[in-house]
């Protein structure tokens, strides 16, 4: 599988043109196309003019003729989630959790599909009685101490708008998280936008979705 960027088409192209980009890009005929999928999708609208820009995973015949000849093509990165295995060790005690931001609500889903019956610990309240907290700090200036933008259910990523993007290259696999949240409810342009977020209103039910889940 191979990895192509900066496929672009104008504003005014149908996207049912991407194949012909793609063969052009790669320079092959129609037939060495076996399959392709939307990795990434992004807008530039600079000198003037506007282009849908995508990163394409590529299927073709013959790909070690492709390769190396375009700097825009390289093998498609291997971020594939090891899965945790089935719990398979009696344990005398529940596992704590301590903190329900993403590490400890991920942490409880996964223990939980496991089999093991996890106790999630939180300074502060639920999302949706945290969700009043904040919005009354922000309309008042009043803040609980215990109730904030810092603390409670979702961490502080609750109210950043839910950007999902980094630029670091250490990266695990991030799709499977993007589709986990897609899951919960999350839109589903999250999966191909190149900066995607969530946004603030409608993360706290994603993570209240997935606190009933575990709880389930």
């Amino acid at each position: 599988m191979l990895r192509v960027n900066q496929i672009k088409l104008s504003i005014d192209e149908d996207l049912s043109n991407i194949n012909k980009k793609i063969e052009k890009k790669l320079n092959i005929k129609p037939e060495e196309l076996i399959s392709f999928n939307i990795f990434k999708e992004s807008i530039d609208a600079r000198k003037g003019t506007i282009n849908f820009v995508y990163t394409v995973d590529v299927e073709v015949k013959n790909e070690s003729k492709v390769l190396g000849k375009n700097k825009d093509v390289n093998k498609t990165p291997d971020f594939s989630y090891k899965e945790v295995e089935e719990g398979n060790v009696e344990s005398k005690n529940r596992p704590v959790i301590i903190g329900t931001g993403p590490a400890g609500i991920f942490a409880g889903l996964i223990l939980s599909k496991r089999g093991y019956n996890p106790i999630l610990l939180e300074r502060g309240k639920d999302v949706a009685s945290r969700t009043r907290d904040v919005e009354e700090f922000w309309k008042t200036g009043k803040l609980n101490t215990e109730s904030n933008v810092q603390f409670g259910e979702g961490g502080a990523g609750t109210y950043s708008d839910g950007k999902l993007y980094t630029r670091s290259k250490k990266r695990g696999d991030v799709d499977r998280i993007l589709k986990l949240f897609v899951a919960f409810g999350a839109p589903e342009n999250i999966l191909v936008d190149a900066h995607p977020h969530i946004g603030t209103n409608k993360l706290p039910k994603i993570i209240a979705d997935i606190r009933e889940k575990i709880i389930e």
